[in-house]
């Protein structure tokens, strides 16, 4: 499976911005699908994701400002972002994995975010 992400850019504090994930190259389209971030000098972060079954799961920088939705159809996945902080700024990637393991799976390139004061 290739996943390819799109979407980043830069925008002031208290824009909003939607990314996208493209999956291709596989059949299977349920996975598990999450959204991790790594700003510079930060370790990778979980951000959201979707779980098999619907479960939609965010981390608390995350909550009540993102949200995550996928289009089984399309076969795409989306983090609409709104009230950014410079904080949020860093490079997201989408993943892919059967059962939310991130160790494992299907990883997209990324996707630049910068978020100005």
């Amino acid at each position: 499976m290739q996943l390819t992400e799109s979407g980043g850019g830069s925008v002031q504090a208290g824009g909003s911005l939607t990314l996208s994930c493209a999956a291709s190259g596989y059949k299977h389209w349920n996975y598990c699908m999450g959204w991790f971030r790594q700003g510079p000098g930060k370790e990778r972060e979980e951000v959201a994701r979707i779980e098999r079954d619907g479960v939609t799961v965010y981390a608390e920088s995350a909550q009540g400002r993102f949200a995550v939705s996928k289009d089984n159809a399309e076969r795409t996945f989306h983090l609409q972002m709104a009230s950014l902080k410079p904080e949020d700024s860093a490079v997201y990637y989408c993943a892919a994995e059967w059962a939310c393991r991130w160790s494992s799976g299907y990883w997209g390139q990324g996707t630049q975010v910068t978020v100005s004061s």
